[in-house]
């Protein structure tokens, strides 16, 4: 059987985008990888069951946008469980500052879902 081990994302502030992570989705770190030779450092975010998330910055990384609809990865979405718990995490979220790009809502295909944007602008789904 196959199944999403990881899924990696470069960003220009490692430590500030792995607080953001663990406060607010609730999300627990690993600790820092660093390669001396290259400058390569990451943090491997875990999320309870399922994949978890690589948070990883080089210094000789170029800035670039996240992606764009033009191509490359969308999005990353994390299931809450339930209507409730995407409300209340929507509501903690836009406390705190966090841009809300889609309010909770039943979607085309039937989710129950809402769109933040992290630190960086890369946009997290929300999901029932």
């Amino acid at each position: 059987m196959v199944s999403i081990e990881h899924v990696a994302l470069w960003v220009r502030d490692l430590e500030g985008m792995r607080d953001f992570y663990v406060a607010s989705l609730h999300g627990e770190s690993g600790p820092l990888y660093q390669n001396p030779r290259t400058g390569f450092r990451s943090y491997f975010i875990s999320f309870g069951a399922g994949a978890r998330l690589e948070l990883m910055s080089r210094p000789a990384e170029p800035e670039t946008a996240p992606a764009s609809r033009e191509g490359g990865w969308a999005h990353v979405a994390f299931r809450l469980g339930s209507r409730e718990a995407v409300d209340a995490a929507v509501a903690r979220l836009e406390s705190r500052g966090v841009a809300i790009l889609g309010r909770p809502r039943v979607t085309g295909d039937g989710y129950y879902e809402a769109v933040i944007a992290d630190p960086e602008g890369n946009r997290v789904e929300l999901m029932a």
